[in-house]
C-alpha cells in the first residue's frame, strides 16, 4: 500500500483537571527526523514517545508535541513576596539612575514584576504518576493513528497521479513506433541517393548493405522499450507491496529516466525526439511526487 510521508494527527485526553493536548506532523525526508516539544512533565518519557513515533511513522521529518492546559481551580501556584519585593526595589533604582523623576506606578509595575523569574512558582513538584501517563500515551498513539490515516488518504490520492503519468508514458512508447518503423527506409534511401550524385565513385553494394544494417542496429531501440516496459510494470506492482516502498520507487524511477535518455540519444528524427521529451517530462513529474512517498 502506498503512503505519503505528509501527515496530520492530533489527539485530546483529560486526567483530573488536565486537558492533555497531542499534536503530530511529518513532512517528507530521507530519514527519520523527529522534533519533539512536550511539557515538562512528560520529560522523563521523551525516548519512549520517540521510540513510538518512530514504530508507527517509521521516516520522515516529525515535529511531535505535548502540552497541558489546566483548569483554574487546579492551579496551586503562590507568589514569593520577598522576590517580588526585591525586584520592585532594583525597578526604583533603576528609575531613579535614569533621573527623569519619574517613577511608574503600582498598577504599572506589578505586571511587570509578576513575569520575573520565579516570582510565581507552584507550590510543589509534580510527579508524573502511572495512571496519567497510560492517559496520555493512550492520546499518543490516537493521534499517531490519525496521522496515517493521513498518509494513506495522501497516498491513495499519490497513486493516482502515478498511475496517470504512467499510462502516459506507455502511450508516448507507442507513439514512437510509426516514426521507428518508417526511419530503416528513409536512412537507406538518404545513403542510396548522396551515394548516386557521386556517379564517379564505385563501391560494393554487399558492404553498403552490411554498413546499413549495421548503423541500423546501433540506432535500433527495442531494447530500451522491453525494459522500458518492463519497468513500468514493477513501478505498479512495487505500488501493491503490503508495505509502503517509496526509495524503492526512486531506484525504479531512475532505471525508467535511463532507458528514456537511451532512447532519445538514439532517435534521429524531431517528431521521435519530440516525443521523448514528453515522456522525460512525465517522468520527472513521477520523480517529484516519489519524494513524498514512504
Amino acid at each position: 500500500m502506498l503512503l505519503s510521508m505528509t501527515g496530520y494527527g492530533k489527539a485530546v485526553a483529560k486526567y483530573q483537571d488536565k486537558t492533555i493536548h497531542v499534536e503530530v506532523k511529518a513532512l517528507n525526508s530521507k530519514a527519520f527526523d523527529c522534533q519533539v516539544r512536550i511539557a515538562p512533565i512528560y520529560r522523563e518519557k521523551e525516548i519512549e514517545l520517540r521510540r513510538m513515533a518512530q514504530e508507527q511513522l517509521v521516516r520522515g521529518k516529525v515535529d511531535f508535541a505535548i502540552w497541558i492546559e489546566r483548569e483554574a481551580s487546579g492551579e496551586a501556584q503562590t507568589v514569593n513576596i520577598p522576590l517580588l519585593t526585591n525586584y520592585y526595589k532594583q525597578l526604583r533604582a533603576a528609575e531613579d539612575a535614569i533621573g527623569n523623576g519619574e517613577h511608574l506606578s503600582m498598577t504599572e509595575a506589578m505586571p511587570i514584576l509578576m513575569r520575573m523569574p520565579d516570582v510565581v512558582s507552584r507550590t510543589e513538584q509534580e510527579v508524573l504518576s502511572d495512571e496519567e501517563w497510560d492517559v496520555c500515551r493512550i492520546a499518543v498513539e490516537e493521534a499517531l493513528k490519525a496521522l496515517n490515516d493521513f498518509r494513506r488518504q495522501e497516498g491513495a490520492a499519490l497513486r493516482l497521479k502515478f498511475e496517470e503519468k504512467l499510462s502516459n508514458i506507455a502511450r508516448l512508447m507507442t507513439e514512437i513506433e510509426p516514426y521507428e518503423q518508417g526511419r530503416v527506409e528513409k536512412i537507406r534511401q538518404r545513403l542510396t541517393d548522396n551515394l548516386a550524385q557521386l556517379p564517379e565513385v564505385e563501391y560494393d553494394r554487399n558492404r553498403l548493405e552490411q554498413e546499413l544494417i549495421y548503423y541500423i542496429e546501433k540506432l535500433d531501440i527495442s531494447e530500451e522499450k522491453q525494459r522500458l516496459t518492463n519497468h513500468l510494470k514493477y513501478f505498479r506492482e512495487t505500488m501493491d507491496e503490503a508495505q509502503s516502498q517509496g526509495k524503492k520507487l526512486g531506484f525504479i524511477a531512475q532505471e525508467m529516466g535511463r532507458e528514456i535518455n537511451t532512447t532519445g540519444s538514439k532517435s534521429n528524427q524531431a517528431e521521435m525526439q519530440n516525443i521523448v521529451v514528453q515522456m522525460k517530462d512525465e517522468l520527472e513529474q513521477i520523480k517529484e511526487q516519489v519524494l513524498n512517498a514512504l
